[in-house]
């Protein structure tokens, strides 16, 4: 659905880059003993063997032919040929079936109605030399899955990104949306914001366009000519309202089997309530040109060739959205190799299959990399190797609406997945350029020691010293943040791979923040050039090869990256888990808590003297209508003292553990602290769930409700600080308090297991 989105952390000294030495530099693996780290480095060498570039190549072109959305022909036929493959590789595989509501258009129409006429045709014409861009019989025209059905005749008004600071801004312009239809440009925020936030003032309908100031010729040169959006591209996409639930709408929290119980939609929490639907730049200037009233603030002018105008009681525009609500079929491809010797501990990896239209970036840059790591996998077993534990390839469907095929799967197997899942790894998008990595703390050692065994193809120095490099470069930038410039002295420190924390938008979220399952999401970008052509029609095999991976190496790099996660996953003597960073990361979140609150406090104090100072009457221009903001409520006190006690037995706890498994235990030891070792993640979860929205159940992370994709940390305290709820601040300051420390007796029952 995107790419990996990362918090980035860096160093303040180019010396902690090259520190780790050369490429595959012979530290002892975690969870490993010295002579077994030998070993698995010479099973990787073996498994690096058998990755090739020219079959990820073939599989995308095949895979990336047609149409490929939900319900298609396409979309089946990939299944069938995914399955086929991990047979042939010798793996025990099967298709799973569910049945979700997948709403597909029946009736859409954009007119301009006055002061001129105007018709958006809402389709992509196709590009010359992309004979893939051609085939777009079958596939979906504009479209935003799971807006509302409407027909809606009303004044436009332009909104910027449609964010919320955007609307406080319209409000002191004097301009309401009330009754009108917006028009927000994509950028700042998940699409799925922008009509539900347009509702929540008022609104009747919504239009999303790609400016080319950030989606285009102001970028790049357009399609074909370079790789940015052309004239006419469009950005498909969900606006499901993902930040409270993923998955079937109709089946909230449970799978979508046969016979399972659906709510009416009328009562369904995430389907939209106004019509929705994206148009190209190419469009929109046809909307937006017309537009009087006040000129648009600086920061929210694109690069059309037209003066912006906010707009409001002049243009109007005609906006219809019909679906077809109908019941499609998923098909989740899963593929299983047991383990020798613990055959209930599951590490499972996973690449959604199912694109917009093609979808040869998103997904199947990643999906076809997983294909060969399954490849390659496969040809490790039939000479003779083994995997420890099972080994769970997930091939999904339905990820670009909602997370559907990972989520129906996750809550259908909900309790045995609990019981068995060590860690999902997951992938998406890959292109060209740097390694970025979100994941659960624990696993930050794990994902270190993996990318400094993997070269990088365009520099032969490890993809993990690399991707250091470019933090180090970024936070000597004059214009680097504060927030980067205080991680710097954190990655000088450890000497590590930062993390970014993990939000949403794509299929790791139903195992980590549903589930309390260990999680890994990363993939490689950064110098491929394919957002330009993000859910359009020209996210196509010629466009990926030409700008996202020519030549398609980094698509081998993925595979080795996460190969190597699995393995050592796989084969490890304990799960390899460590618990400093947790502990760290906790303790300096908590610290960003507090400043958040003095933050508010000082920023409301600040308001209320100006305001009555009149300052804002001071200051503002008497030819434009403007206002003053409304005042804040000024932030109480707020106890941390639970979480600052919690954090620091969990940090002792965390070191005692850290030293123990250093040392060399016996099996029976390792399997006893294993058998803890895989509740720790889902302590950290609630059976309540996040205020509001009790499907995410994970207190260190969940995507914020006004990030949409973007992470917000300890959320059930962070967002009720941001929304001013003082008490239900409070009793998740309690709540998160509690889950710190059963992770914490949990870690320290491993100890006990370790050292007796």
């Amino acid at each position: 659905m995107i790419g990996v989105r990362v918090r980035l952390a860096a160093g303040a000294a180019l010396a902690i880059v090259w520190a780790g030495g050369a490429v595959g530099q012979q530290a002892n693996l975690i969870g490993f003993s010295p002579q077994d780290s030998v070993a698995e480095r010479a099973l990787e060498a073996r498994f690096d063997a058998n990755l090739s570039a020219d079959s990820i190549r073939d599989r995308m072109k095949l895979m990336a032919a047609e149409p490929n959305q939900v319900g298609s022909p396409h979309d089946k036929a990939n299944a069938e040929y995914t399955l086929a493959q991990f047979k042939a590789w010798g793996w025990d595989a099967h298709i799973e079936t569910f049945s979700v509501l997948y709403p597909t258009p029946k009736a859409e129409l954009l007119q301009l109605v006055s002061p001129t006429t105007y018709t958006a045709s809402l389709t992509e014409p196709p590009i010359p030399g992309d004979e893939t861009s051609a085939r777009q019989a079958g596939g979906l025209p504009a479209w935003n899955a799971y807006g509302g059905d409407g027909d809606v005749t009303a004044p436009l008004v332009y909104v910027n990104y449609g964010m919320p600071a955007d609307y406080a801004a319209l409000q002191r312009m004097g301009v309401s949306v009330k009754g009108k239809i917006v028009i927000a440009r994509y950028g700042a925020g998940w699409r799925g914001l922008k009509p539900k936030l347009a509702y929540e003032h008022g609104a009747v309908g919504c239009i999303i366009y790609s400016d080319p100031a950030d989606d285009g010729y102001a970028t790049a040169d357009p399609y074909p000519e370079g790789p940015a959006r052309p004239e006419h591209g469009i950005q498909r996409g969900s606006v499901q309202d993902m930040p409270v639930e993923a998955g079937d709408p109709l089946t909230p929290g449970y799978g979508s089997v046969e016979g399972a119980p659906r709510i009416a939609r009328s009562e369904a929490k995430t389907i939209l309530h106004i019509p929705v639907l994206p148009i190209s730049w190419g469009e929109a200037v046809h909307f937006l040109a017309p537009l009087g009233g006040p000129v648009a603030p600086k920061g929210w002018r694109g690069a059309l060739p037209i003066t912006y105008h906010v707009g409001g009681d002049g243009p109007s525009a005609h906006l219809v959205t019909q679906a077809n609500w109908d019941q499609k079929p998923l098909y989740d491809v899963i593929a299983v190799m047991k383990g020798a010797s613990e055959p209930d501990q599951w590490i499972i990896r996973g690449n959604h299959r199912d694109g917009w239209v093609f979808g040869a970036q998103d997904p199947l840059a990643g999906q076809t990399a997983l294909m060969e790591e399954a490849k390659s996998l496969g040809a490790l077993a039939r000479n003779g190797w083994r995997p420890a534990r099972t080994i769970v390839y997930a091939s999904w469907d339905g990820e670009e609406p909602g997370l559907l095929g990972s989520t129906e799967w996750a809550e259908t197997h909900a309790k045995e997945l609990q019981a068995k899942a060590v860690v999902y790894i997951n992938s998406d998008t890959n292109d060209r350029g740097f390694l970025g990595v979100e994941a659960s703390y624990s696993l930050r050692g794990f994902i270190d020691q993996a990318a400094a065994d993997v070269p990088d193809p365009e520099t032969n120095a490890s993809v993990r010293d690399r991707a250091l490099a470019r933090l180090e470069v970024d936070a000597a930038d004059p214009g680097a943040s504060p927030e980067l410039k205080a991680r710097a002295t954190e990655a000088e420190r450890s000497g590590q791979l930062p993390l970014g924390d993990l939000g949403s938008g794509s299929d790791y979220s139903p195992f980590v923040e549903h589930l309390g399952i260990a999680a890994v999401n990363l993939g490689f970008g950064g110098e491929g050039q394919s957002g330009g052509v993000y859910h359009s029609a020209y996210d196509t095999f010629e466009h990926y090869s030409r700008f996202g991976d020519p030549g398609f190496v980094y698509g081998v790099v993925l595979a080795k990256t996460t190969g190597r996660m699995v393995l050592r996953a796989a084969d490890a003597d304990v799960a390899p888990l460590r618990f400093d960073n947790l502990a760290g990361t906790v303790s300096a979140e908590i610290d960003e808590l507090k400043k958040l609150v003095v933050s508010r406090r000082e920023h409301a104090r600040a308001v209320d003297r100006l305001l009555d100072a009149k300052a804002y009457a001071l200051v503002a221009d008497p030819t434009l209508s403007s206002g003053a903001p409304d005042r804040e409520e000024v932030a109480p006190e707020i106890d941390f003292a639970p979480l600052d006690q919690a954090a620091e037995r969990l940090r002792a706890g965390a070191r005692a553990y850290d030293e123990a498994a250093a040392r060399p235990a016996s099996k029976a030891q390792a399997a006893k602290a294993d058998a803890i070792l895989q509740g720790v993640e889902q302590s950290l979860t609630s059976e309540d769930g996040l205020p509001g929205r009790p499907w995410y159940r994970h207190l260190l992370y969940a995507p914020g409700l006004l990030t949409g994709y973007g992470s917000k940390t300890l959320p059930g305290v962070r967002e009720a600080i941001e929304n001013q709820q003082w008490d239900v601040a409070r009793q998740y300051v309690g709540r998160t308090a509690a889950a710190l420390d059963a992770a914490d007796a949990k870690i320290e029952q491993a100890t006990k297991a370790l050292t007796e």
